[in-house]
């Protein structure tokens, strides 16, 4: 089931830019089971963080079937996610296990089923492959397949949150010299007032925002604004 063609594929998911997030992640990996496995004719995802989930899938009839399991309490998915092994259907009508998924396994057109668990950081992806005829996933070329997917889309996934945490702290950084910027301004505008020092005017300033309990750079910006407004007046009832 691992050809050149899926590595590839897989391989490029681990590439992050402005626009990927992990439902784009998710997204291009079940496109890339669909179209890379050998029988596969679909393919599902479900990021589990504790009980948030976020399902993907490459055919609507396959998110169907993934939240029917919810719902049903059971099926293939459901036991890879709490046993940690894959779990492998090679022909829904003839497995007993589940009665109310097979049918609706047969309704979405599935007739064999491939669910594998991996544990990302302190996250669960559940991957589902389906195939319209019994028997196309056999048992020996599962560990391999489940190997390089874990590997790739480890990767794939760490790269994206580690970009996000990235943004998050440039974005933090960024708000954090913008209320500096804020600060020093209403600073100038006490002291241009009173005549007072640099460190008299921050004195002020934090005893004010204590008083109304409110953030020192909200309070400087509330000034700023007042300042601008009356066109280098002082700062009022401050």
């Amino acid at each position: 089931m691992v050809t050149p063609v899926l590595a590839r594929d897989l391989a490029a998911l681990g590439r992050v830019s402005e626009e990927t997030s992990s439902e784009s992640v998710l997204r291009g990996l079940t496109t890339t089971l669909a179209g890379g496995v050998p029988g596969c004719a679909g393919g599902s995802a479900e990021l589990w963080r504790g009980e948030r989930v976020v399902v993907s899938a490459s055919h609507s009839e396959l998110i169907l079937l993934v939240d029917s399991e919810t719902d049903l309490g059971e099926g293939p998915s459901a036991e890879a996610r709490e046993t940690g092994r894959p779990v492998i259907v090679q022909d829904v009508l003839r497995d007993s296990r589940w009665p109310g998924y097979t049918g609706m396994a047969v309704r979405c057109g599935v007739r064999t089923v491939l669910s594998m668990p991996i544990t990302v950081e302190r996250s669960v992806l559940v991957l589902g492959l389906y195939g319209v005829r019994p028997g196309v996933f056999a048992a020996r070329n599962v560990p391999p397949l489940a190997d390089m997917l874990a590997e790739q889309v480890t990767v794939a996934l760490a790269n994206v949150w580690d970009y996000d945490e990235v943004r998050t702290d440039a974005a933090q950084m960024q708000e954090a010299l913008a209320g500096r910027a804020v600060i020093d301004q209403a600073k100038g505008i006490i002291m241009k007032s009173s005549g007072c020092s640099a460190e008299a005017a921050f004195d002020e300033l934090r005893r004010i925002s204590q008083h109304h309990q409110v953030k020192v750079a909200d309070l400087a910006r509330l000034l700023v604004e007042e300042h601008q407004r009356n066109q280098g007046g002082g700062p009022g009832s401050l």
